[in-house]
């Protein structure tokens, strides 16, 4: 008769007791990470021990490989051919003149935050960039920040002299979410430097970050709409242009109108890019559910390791890091510094392996194209077993921030078990001396200095248990049979104790129900 006996891990279930006769034999070292669990991901999406690469193709007809092999190259052509782009920005060194407009009364008035902060996250997009700095910020207060001009006459004509008078600036970054094209001129004109809005840095932030070709595709969709309006304004001027109302080459279109057939085209073509590898990418989840490894999905605010007061920045990365132990993972500093989500190997106590994966990080103002455009990447979130929000608890404003990372995971419609589960990791706690949490679900560490990782990570394992309904077992099987190796193949092996007389040992094991069904059906007793 078999027997089984609980694990003494709080939250393990339970099941009858058995006394062991032979002295406990320590666990073996921990294994790499199983090939199949990172290749689950598929390549671009991967990292760590094991990963990377296109399989081999399975054997078949030459002439079906190679059609195969000509429809994929024929596929990843056209899809370079749409990443083609020019460039949203301009290249090399620019000193920025920074520019708020601030509304102070009315129902536009901004209640969630002050506009120091913003000024301050607005000064970290700018510094994202390479050779951008800012030379000068301000705060101006403006009744209509999304009317013609932004401000009104008495206050244009100040920025106008402030910029105009100050040789120093190349260019002016207005932090509003978008700038209309007939406004974006006007105020060129006035300042004579380039004028950007928040959409087009952020933008620009993505493509210069977005590795994998989805993430480069959704950047592309995303520019849509800057370049849908780019040539809305032409249209409205056709004789500045030189096009009107010409026709090419007696087509029956006018330039404008051919313009906007080709976008629509365009949109349609990538679409159909990234619904191929999304296709890819539900395949490859299908897999990894059926290999049943545990997905703890890490999202935060961007970078939310940065400090207004310029201490070392360290977030997602830097946790997840400090969790695999993996130095290849590499945290950056800057904001959006991860757009694809990464997949990375790690252990929890019991021995149980894991995937961590690493998401693009949320801003505030966050412009809505931009969101819808990376939603499919943010799928991989709600096929997760854990969530774990990470916080900044030194920045000033970090409930704010928490409130807007929690309103973006809600406009995932992720399922409601997974968002009560949803863990809190209050990072930085190192320069909080004295700092309890409040929230009961919330865990405070230091992922740089490494304190309070332990606590986080039996956390997590009680998480992982209840959220998959593993159990922590101890099965007593036969030295002489298939079980003990089939145990090592599809469970997570904590300790062998062999009874050396009996022929037999007690293994203590966590599985999951279904692997356990399919043991006892292996194996009867």
């Amino acid at each position: 008769m078999w027997a089984l006996r609980a694990s003494v891990r709080p939250g393990a279930w339970v099941s009858r007791v058995v006394r062991g006769r032979g002295a406990p034999r320590a666990a073996p070292p921990l294994p790499a990470f199983p090939h199949r669990a990172l290749a689950a991901f598929g390549p671009g999406g991967l990292k760590g021990p094991g990963g990377g690469g296109r399989g081999p193709r399975a054997d078949g007809p030459s002439s079906r490989a190679g059609e195969e092999e000509g429809l994929e190259d024929a596929e990843e052509e056209e899809e370079e051919e749409l990443l083609r782009r020019d460039p949203l920005l301009p290249a090399g060194t620019q000193r920025v003149c920074l520019i708020h407009p601030e509304v102070k009364r009315g129902p536009r008035k901004q209640q969630r935050t002050g506009a120091e902060w913003q000024v301050a996250e607005a000064e970290a997009l700018v510094h994202t960039l390479d050779g951008w700095s800012v030379v000068e910020s301000m705060v101006v207060p403006s009744k209509t920040p999304d009317g013609k001009l932004t401000f009104g006459k008495g206050t244009l004509e100040h920025l106008t002299e402030r910029v105009r008078g100050s040789p120093e600036i190349t260019a002016v970054f207005l932090n509003v979410e978008r700038l209309a094209t007939p406004t974006k001129k006007e105020l060129e004109a006035r300042w004579g430097v380039p004028v950007f809005d928040r959409f087009t840095v952020v933008l620009h932030i993505f493509r210069c970050n977005a590795r994998t070709k989805e993430a480069r595709l959704q950047v592309a969709l995303a520019e849509l709409p800057l370049l849908r309006s780019r040539l809305k304004s032409s249209t409205a001027r056709p004789d500045a242009q030189g096009w009107g109302s010409r026709y090419i080459m007696g087509s029956g279109e006018s330039f404008v109108q051919v313009q906007q057939r080709l976008l629509k085209e365009k949109e349609m073509k990538i679409r159909k890019a990234l619904e191929r590898l999304r296709q890819k990418r539900r395949l490859l989840g299908t897999r990894r559910r059926r290999q049943e490894f545990p997905v703890i999905a890490v999202v935060g605010y961007t970078n939310c390791g940065e400090s207004p007061c310029g201490r070392e920045k360290r977030g997602k990365t830097t946790l997840i890091k400090a969790l695999t132990g993996d130095d290849a993972v590499q945290p950056r500093d800057q904001l959006f510094a991860t757009l694809d989500v990464t997949a990375h190997a790690g252990w929890l106590p019991s021995r149980m392996a894991v995937i961590y994966m690493d998401t693009i990080g949320f801003l505030s103002q966050l412009p809505h194209s931009l969101i819808e455009s990376f939603s499919a990447t943010l799928e991989d979130v709600a096929h997760s077993d854990l969530i774990v929000h990470v916080r900044d608890v030194t920045h000033p404003e970090t409930e704010l921030q928490k409130a807007s990372v929690l309103s973006s995971l809600r406009g995932l419609r992720l399922p409601a078990p997974l968002l009560d589960s949803m863990l809190e990791v209050h990072n930085k706690t190192d320069l909080v001396p004295g700092y309890s949490p409040v929230e009961p679900q919330a865990v405070a560490v230091s992922a740089l200095r490494g304190h309070g990782l332990p606590e986080l990570k039996a956390r997590l394992e009680d998480a992982v248990l209840r959220a998959t309904g593993r159990q922590v077992l101890t099965l007593r099987v036969r030295l002489a049979g298939a079980q003990l190796s089939w145990l090592h193949q599809e469970a997570t092996v904590q300790a062998v104790d062999v009874i050396p007389e009996a022929g037999v040992a007690d293994v203590t094991v966590v599985i999951s129900k279904s692997a356990y069904g399919k043991f006892r059906k292996l194996f009867p007793e």
